[in-house]
């Protein structure tokens, strides 16, 4: 092979060739548990790999093939995209199989959003595996548009088209053996089907019944220690990095420590993030602090199939052909993917729609959306106090603690109003205080706020929060903006969530939104998603639903007052 003027191999795009027929690959063959790499060729026949034979001489310029990339969870839903467009990102960086929960849609239009998913999904060639969202609602702690209950989520786990029970954020619910919670477990271990867990901020023995109740995985551990400790309890480990949780530099030693045990995965990320990379750059990243390639590769392309039982196939005679094609296992930059036999991306002529697609997905855009417009007088806050709760929020994390300050302080902190609005039906939005987003004037306003997608907003004064709130409102959904007379909206029709717009486009729109938020202050890597995260009652520590402030450590609501 050519190395390029960095030293780095070179590898052609011409792939593939035919033969009687067949369809030929020839590269390196990278055996991920042998740590090796063999010259040779893939030989395709309808969809399969029929053989793989070695080759006498290496071919020239030929790119290392090897098991596609699974993301181990994402929620499709946040990235703003359908599954059709989001597995237009997808192939574009390796990824063959996406490990999704339909967790988000489900909170808002119940088993009808989860079908819709499904639904769409199957427009594509690319490789959905859709879990059983097992807390709808999250918690008791809010209002979501739609309920779930142990006997529905047994029935659904009965679907083939139903892979697992997806994160189980109801620790309590678990620990303490409440029917309802250990009947979806228990269904799904009578399915056969694995399940996801949402430990943050558990340990020691409550942790260890947690696991022991049936839960394999965790992809909330912020740190090492937090990881080992599920380890060492039988789970295994999901490294996430998205745009708002970004846990990838804290764990990664881990996939060393416990290759067989680990997993990567985006969990939540926005438009613009997904077209910079997925779980190939994980790849890159972990290559580049000296991680092991082979177990990274482990992580990234076997375990996940393996765990969750997927038939993706792992590039062996016999195995759907679904597998890409890199560089270098140094550089690992993709070249092709390959899914079933046909060649849906290549580096020279980017996607091929006509070779992912097998049709065009209907233009369903199905939503609720009842809330009324509100007035600066709704959200007003008179505390009784001199000091308030306030919620904390840093950079890269969904831990938020509860911050006291003084009432004649919060100015001169840089805190900020955050009103949750029920949109479901008529009632009174919540207001409380936060900091860490530093806005010197405007606000934002979103209606994809976590887990059940009430309207969300933070502001420095009422009349812009309410201003973009009440667009929100006209447009049945999106993302906000307001600064005195501007006004910028991004909306998002399918369920208040999703967009039928292209990745592409979604993402610049997205973007002109995040400036637009830079200049009124705010640092934050991604503005939107971490407040989506603010409405969250089962991360700890203060956060905000549309029923009020709530302290996730004793899961229960709290006033304001300190």
């Amino acid at each position: 092979m050519e190395r390029d003027p960095n030293g780095s191999l070179r590898a052609e795009c011409r792939f593939p060739d035919r033969y009687n027929g067949d369809k030929v690959f020839e590269g390196h063959i990278v055996d991920i548990r042998g740590k090796s790499t063999t010259p040779g060729r893939i030989i395709v026949r309808d969809g399969t790999i029929a053989a793989i034979e070695p080759l006498e001489k290496e071919p020239d310029n030929a790119p290392f093939l090897l098991p596609g990339l699974t993301d181990a969870h994402i929620h499709i839903e946040s990235t703003m995209l359908t599954p059709v467009n989001y597995s237009l990102t997808a192939v574009a960086h390796g990824v063959v199989n996406s490990v999704s929960d339909p967790h988000e849609i489900a909170n808002v239009l119940g088993v009808p959003g989860i079908d819709y998913m499904i639904e769409n999904a199957r427009a594509t060639r690319f490789n959905c595996f859709f879990g059983m969202p097992s807390c709808v609602p999250s918690s008791y702690l809010e209002t979501a548009g739609a309920s779930i209950d142990a006997a529905r989520t047994a029935e659904l786990l009965r679907r083939p088209d139903i892979w697992y029970l997806a994160e189980m954020m109801n620790y309590p619910g678990v620990v303490g053996a409440d029917p309802e919670v250990t009947g979806k477990i228990q269904a799904a271990l009578e399915a056969g089907k694995p399940v996801d867990g949402h430990a943050r901020g558990i340990e020691g023995d409550e942790l260890r019944r947690y696991a022991a109740a049936g839960i394999t995985t965790d992809h909330e551990c912020a740190t090492l220690d937090d990881a080992l400790e599920r380890i060492a309890a039988g789970m295994k480990i999901i490294v996430r990095d998205g745009s708002a949780a970004r846990n990838f530099d804290a764990l990664a030693d881990i996939i060393d420590m416990y290759p067989a045990q680990s997993m990567l995965c985006s969990d939540d990320k926005h438009p613009k993030d997904l077209l910079e990379g997925q779980i190939d750059q994980l790849v890159r990243r972990g290559i580049a602090r000296g991680i092991s390639v082979w177990n990274l590769l482990l992580a990234a392309c076997i375990n996940p199939v393996e765990h969750y039982g997927l038939p993706s196939g792992l590039m062996r005679p016999g195995d759907k052909a679904t597998f890409i094609a890199v560089d270098n296992l140094h550089d690992f930059n993709v070249l092709h993917t390959v899914i079933e036999g046909h060649v849906v991306y290549s580096c020279a002529h980017g996607v091929d729609r006509g070779e992912l697609l097998l049709h065009e997905p209907s233009g369903a855009r199905p939503n609720i959306f009842n809330a009324q417009p509100i007035t600066p007088a709704d959200i007003s806050l008179n505390p009784a106090t001199e000091s308030v709760k306030v919620i904390g929020v840093h950079d890269g994390e969904l831990f938020t603690p509860c911050l006291v300050l003084p009432v004649a302080s919060l100015k001169q902190e840089r805190v900020a109003k955050i009103v949750v609005y029920n949109r479901y039906g008529r009632s009174t939005p919540k207001t409380a205080y936060i900091k860490g987003f530093d806005l010197s004037r405007g606000a934002i306003a979103a209606s994809v706020a976590h887990d059940s997608h009430n309207i969300i907003a933070i502001g420095e004064n009422d009349a812009d929060i309410c201003s973009a709130i009440n667009a929100l409102i006209a447009s049945k959904g999106g993302m906000a903006v307001a600064d005195a007379a501007e006004l910028l909206v991004l909306p998002l029709p399918i369920a208040g969530l999703m967009t039928d717009e292209p990745a592409e486009r979604v993402a610049a729109a997205s973007h002109s939104l995040e400036a637009k938020v830079a200049s009124l202050g705010c640092t934050l890597h991604s503005p939107f998603l971490t407040m989506a995260f603010m409405a969250l009652p089962v991360v700890p520590a203060l956060k905000i639903t549309d029923r009020g402030l709530v302290d996730v450590t004793k899961f229960d609501f709290t006033t304001i007052e300190a």
